[in-house]
């Protein structure tokens, strides 16, 4: 096209309907008018992203041990079972150790949490879903997969699930300004409202003003209504940072996220809650302090001390 008037009014014009479309997405929420646009390009792109990662991937299914789940009790055996035949089939190059260590943190996660998951792999990022912090799994609604499931990996929560196709969904990340998750802290039950940063820690508002929280002090899921968008327990991240209470009726915490957001691979969702709260069963073992080492002077006396320590003359 060449570079006329004509052709710069009508990119500005694009773009301005772009811009609208994306505030009219929003502003709806999960009555958006363009939600079935948006699962009609799922639908045809999910595939292709999916086809070209199959090809271009030599694990191909790896986590496909891992999708089909039957009873509680069932389900975990089945899950050993298959997982000890998948590392078999995987062998020993660095990228599929790397996953394999993945899908065993996100099976032990799913053992001690009792969550039902359908493991999937990240086939796209968030640039090809507008100006989210997004990502696109290779499951959708023909495994299962629903608006508003839990996501997570072996370290802990990784957002929810916003769009599904017939075998593809879109991940809205725990670090998108958008997201926002009931947290509940470690040992205290305080509650509080994450809110994601992009790239800076989350931030969380603390209901109670006046609750005794320090750094290091650890964050889990409170957990939803009928367990959607949120299963309770998840882990969520570690405080870095505690702002002075100022007399507010809340209190600030900026939480540094278990999980890694630029380097997702595999990926659960929860298709299962728990019967029962995990509490913070799920959060990884706190480090052992290293003990401090302890010096002992030990004085020797001199060979010209008195018995009562003074020094002899010559």
């Amino acid at each position: 096209m060449r570079d006329t008037r004509e052709s710069r009014l009508l990119l500005v014009l694009l773009i301005a309907v772009a811009f609208a479309l994306i505030t009219v997405d929003i502003r709806g929420g999960e009555d958006s008018p363009v939600d079935g646009a948006r699962q009609g390009a799922a639908a045809v792109f999910g595939p292709v992203e999916n086809g070209v990662s199959s090809a271009v991937d030599p694990v191909g299914n790896a986590v496909s041990a891992i999708r089909d789940s039957g009873t509680r009790h069932d389900r975990l055996a089945r899950m050993e079972k298959e997982n000890a035949a998948l590392k078999a089939k995987l062998g020993s190059d660095d990228r599929n150790s790397s996953r394999l260590k993945q899908l065993d943190k996100m099976l032990k996660v799913s053992a001690e949490g009792q969550y039902g998951i359908k493991g999937g792999q990240v086939i796209a990022i968030g640039a090809a879903q507008g100006f989210s912090w997004t990502i696109t799994i290779d499951i959708g609604a023909n495994d299962g997969i629903k608006r508003d499931m839990t996501v997570l990996n072996g370290d802990g929560l990784v957002g929810r699930v916003t769009t599904v196709g017939p075998d593809a969904s879109t991940v809205l990340l725990a670090n998108d300004p958008d997201f926002t998750v009931g947290t509940r802290m470690e040992g205290s039950d305080e509650l509080g409202f994450a809110s994601g940063q992009g790239d800076r820690p989350l931030r969380v508002e603390l209901l109670n003003s006046k609750a005794d929280v320090k750094k290091g002090d650890r964050l889990v899921t409170f957990g939803s209504e009928a367990d959607k968008p949120f299963v309770p327990g998840v882990p969520v991240g570690v405080v870095s940072r505690v702002d002075p209470s100022g007399g507010d009726l809340t209190r600030t915490l900026y939480v540094t996220p278990y999980v890694g957001f630029t380097k997702l691979d595999i990926v659960g969702v929860v298709v299962e809650a728990p019967k029962q709260d995990p509490r913070d069963t799920v959060l990884p073992k706190k480090p052992k302090p290293t003990p401090t080492p302890t010096v002992t002077v030990t004085v020797t006396p001199s060979a010209n001390a008195s018995p009562d320590g003074q020094t002899q003359q010559q």
